[in-house]
């Protein structure tokens, strides 16, 4: 008997993973392919979880979370943009709230718009639920556009997910270029995912969101990227009540709650001050594109810790494959596309590995 569910063959192991297993096998190798910080959990909320755990706070909270935490991301979200969160519930990081998003909303046949290139989870969560992942073509600028989104709209679309900063890009979308997207989701009623786990690495631009722009907006967010609270599984999510609601019901059935220490430990990682956070990554920024835009033609990213450079001869695989032979960890880029022609590099790691890493990504490419 094969025991194995038709769905799995809709989906590949992660290319990413792929990486990772070489990377288990490589001697020190010069590592640029993590999509998590390189800065430790802030002590005050290391201390906070201890006091938690040690005082007993080790139980299931409500599926939806604890209160104090749901109004806490509610006013972030005020206080930053002007715009409370309505409807907030806790998720077992921003992966388990994308997952409770689209498995309330999606119906077998459904079509989910997103930007090529996109987080890999975006296309394999659709098709594990039947839908149809619709990449948008963003090439060469790599912008999630209102007129590119409108032109891959059928009859059969129902959610357009946008991500900003993205991943594996760093490009971002200003205010403006949000609120057309959302007129275009509002024209033909579509429900919008906004994973916005990236908005406070931003660079340039004035950080900007979806949420309050259209009132069919779930807005993912959460503690990972900013809080380097990867291993806690922390998210947040927020949106239309009809929504939210039966993402809080699915939740009851596979995730419970989120950790209980961990959501309250979270509260005063959302009062932190960001500046010098951002202030290194934004040097990091600067040292990766002013390393590499002569050799390798690239977007200059906004926001987040990745920069998506063009390979040579167009072959991120085989480019990938000849920097892993040398001992430099990076990510094809047919990982998150469609495409072949790039490869991801995570810039979040020590500059010098950043540097090391350069100086031998453009020996390989000449």
């Amino acid at each position: 008997m094969h025991y194995l569910a038709d769905r799995m063959n809709a989906i590949d192991a992660s290319g990413i993973r792929k990486v990772f297993a070489l990377a288990a096998q490589m001697k020190d190798p010069v590592n640029l392919s993590i999509g998590q910080p390189d800065y430790d959990v802030d002590q005050v909320c290391k201390d906070e979880a201890c006091r938690q755990i040690q005082g007993g706070f080790n139980s299931y909270t409500q599926t939806w979370g604890c209160q104090e935490l749901r109004e806490a991301v509610s006013d972030y979200y005020e206080q930053k943009f002007g715009v409370p969160l309505h409807n907030a519930m806790i998720t077992s990081g921003v992966s388990g709230g994308l997952f409770l998003a689209l498995m309330a909303t999606v119906n077998p046949g459904d079509e989910v718009i997103c930007g090529d290139p996109y987080f890999v989870m975006y296309k394999h969560l659709v098709s594990l639920l039947g839908g149809t992942s619709v990449p948008v073509d963003t090439y060469p600028d790599f912008k999630l556009t209102a007129d590119r989104v409108e032109q891959a709209i059928t009859q059969k679309t129902k959610v357009i997910i946008v991500n900003s900063p993205a991943n594996p890009t760093g490009v971002t979308l200003n205010a403006e270029e949000m609120r057309a997207l959302a007129a275009v989701a509002q024209k033909h009623d579509l429900l919008v995912i906004s994973d916005e786990i990236y908005e406070s690495l931003q660079y340039d631009d004035a950080p900007a969101t979806m949420a309050g722009l259209y009132d069919k907006v779930v807005c993912l967010n959460g503690f990972s990227k900013n809080m380097a609270m990867t291993g806690w599984r922390l998210g947040y999510a927020a949106g239309p009540e009809d929504v939210i609601q039966a993402m809080n019901t699915l939740q009851q059935y596979t995730f419970v709650c989120a950790p209980s220490f961990a959501q309250k430990a979270a509260i005063p990682a959302l009062k932190a001050d960001m500046t010098a956070k951002v202030d290194a990554y934004r040097h990091k920024r600067d040292l990766v594109y002013n390393a590499l835009k002569d050799v390798f033609p690239c977007v200059k990213p906004g926001g987040a810790f990745y920069i998506f450079p063009q390979a040579p001869n167009n072959d991120g695989d085989a480019f990938v494959k000849k920097a892993i032979e040398n001992n430099v960890l990076i990510i094809p880029g047919s990982v998150f596309s469609e495409h072949k022609t790039c490869f991801r590099i995570s810039f979040a790691a020590a500059d010098e590995t950043i540097v090391k890493g350069c100086e031998i990504l453009k020996r390989l490419a000449g």
